[in-house]
């Protein structure tokens, strides 16, 4: 049962009235306030609250007790009583101490950025795995907390209970039971790490690449995914429509078969629970050949979003600036296009025209969409072999499987003989000698 879908009696229901603040601290804005506003809105609404109110306060100097000063907390509590609002969110990370003074002196329901975060991996995780990482993440974010029941830890389906009310009673048993539970979820999540490396292993024997599509969540990644697989991931208008790892199989010109991941969204200020909780998940991205950054270049913080995104995927060992020349290679796209006006536009294009890794797209009218997945099959015969073979002109089958899985440089008939010269993988010339017999000089 989802947090949002409970009974009567329960203090909130799907569409609960919500205050979004954001706290702007000192030295910490790497975005305008508009901006974080705006996504906290989006984290709400993607969980079906209602966002009544919204502001910015800036705070100069943070206490300890509440975060705020006591000026802003006195406003927000006569914010909360004129517009009759159920829940404070707190676009930032509070302390426990800081989330129950904030409660007590404002009377609302409080949830800071990391509990509204891992609320919506709560209800949107749909695989098992998906599922395990998230409830460890979040019991290593109450595990200090404590202030909340711990009913829901026997729940089979839906949100895990932010906002439900409080349960501060049996604290030392609440901590065994914590403790128990992470060193389980732990063992299970390391059966499934290893299960996962078995397959990447099986894919790494098999001559197809993988290629993962990163970015900030709602960039478009799931709809390019769609585009290119005529899969049915979730790609609405939503921050985090994708929790889960997508693989499927996609064909590219001149490549016999790749495999392509659609992965998280990433976020400014990405939970730390979540970034070690997801690690697993988001070892695709770490053993990929090629990752291809998606970035909504018609936002109007695309590129703090590209920093954000970058310092990720730092955090979790996939880049590396001392190490550039051993990371996987890497593209990329600027999409959403369409919704650029034409001066935009002409500014990007003669931008991009000037870097070869960088390519605009629109995921949604598949604009550039075929020019991408060329530059992808190029990226990806960088690193193949360039050879000559003699066939027999009646050869239709070996002709066929090197058109087929190869880009063909020429290819030259001199009576019953043909000449092909092709870019292969290493493996896939392997595969060739064994299948076709070739004419000797």
């Amino acid at each position: 049962m989802s947090v949002f879908e409970r009974s009567e009696t329960d203090e909130f229901a799907r569409g609960a009235r919500a205050l979004v603040i954001y706290p702007e601290l000192p030295g910490r804005a790497s975005v305008g306030p508009e901006a974080r506003l705006a996504e906290a809105e989006g984290l709400a609404l993607a969980i079906g609250l209602n966002v009544v109110q919204k502001k910015h306060f800036r705070v100069r100097s943070p206490r300890a007790v509440t975060l705020l000063g006591g000026g802003q907390v006195e406003e927000i509590a006569q914010i909360g009583r004129d517009s009759e609002i159920d829940l404070l969110i707190v676009d930032a990370s509070l302390t426990a101490i800081q989330q129950r003074n904030l409660e007590e002196r404002t009377g609302l329901k409080t949830i800071d950025r990391t509990g509204l975060i891992l609320e919506i991996f709560g209800e949107r995780a749909a695989t098992a795995e998906g599922r395990l990482q998230v409830e460890l993440a979040h019991l290593d974010y109450q595990a200090g907390r404590l202030v909340r029941s711990w009913t829901h830890l026997e729940r089979q389906r839906g949100g895990f209970g932010f906002l439900g009310g409080p349960g501060e009673t049996q604290i030392e048993a609440d901590r065994r039971m914590i403790r128990d539970r992470m060193a389980r979820l732990r063992r299970e999540l390391e059966e499934v790490k290893r299960t996962r490396s078995l397959h990447r292993a099986r894919r790494k024997r098999a001559p197809w690449p993988v290629i993962a599509l990163v970015g900030y969540t709602n960039a478009g990644k799931s709809t390019l995914f769609n585009s290119l697989t005529r899969a049915t991931v979730l790609a609405e208008d939503m921050l985090f429509a994708t929790l889960d790892p997508t693989m499927r199989e996609i064909s590219l010109p001149g490549v016999e078969k790749a495999i392509l991941s659609d992965t998280v969204g990433f976020v400014s200020d990405l939970p730390t629970q979540l970034v070690a909780a997801f690690r697993a998940t988001l070892e695709e991205v770490i053993s990929a050949d090629i990752i291809v950054h998606v970035r909504d270049i018609s936002h109007s913080e695309t590129d703090a979003q590209r920093d954000d995104v970058l310092q990720v995927l730092r955090d979790l060992g996939v880049l590396d600036d001392e190490d550039a020349a051993n990371q996987p290679r890497m593209l990329e796209v600027w999409n959403k296009i369409d919704l650029l006006d034409a001066e935009k536009r002409e500014d990007l294009s003669a931008l991009v025209q000037r870097n070869d890794d960088v390519l605009m797209i629109s995921a949604q009218t598949g604009e550039g969409v075929d020019a991408f997945k060329a530059h992808l099959s190029a990226l990806i015969a960088k690193g193949n072999l360039v050879q000559s073979v003699r066939l027999k002109a009646s050869d239709g089958a070996a002709l066929a499987w090197l058109h087929a899985r190869g880009t063909i440089n020429s290819q030259i008939v001199d009576e019953d003989l043909v000449t092909v010269e092709a870019s292969l993988s290493r493996q896939l010339w392997g595969q060739f000698d064994k299948q076709f017999a070739q004419i000797e000089d």
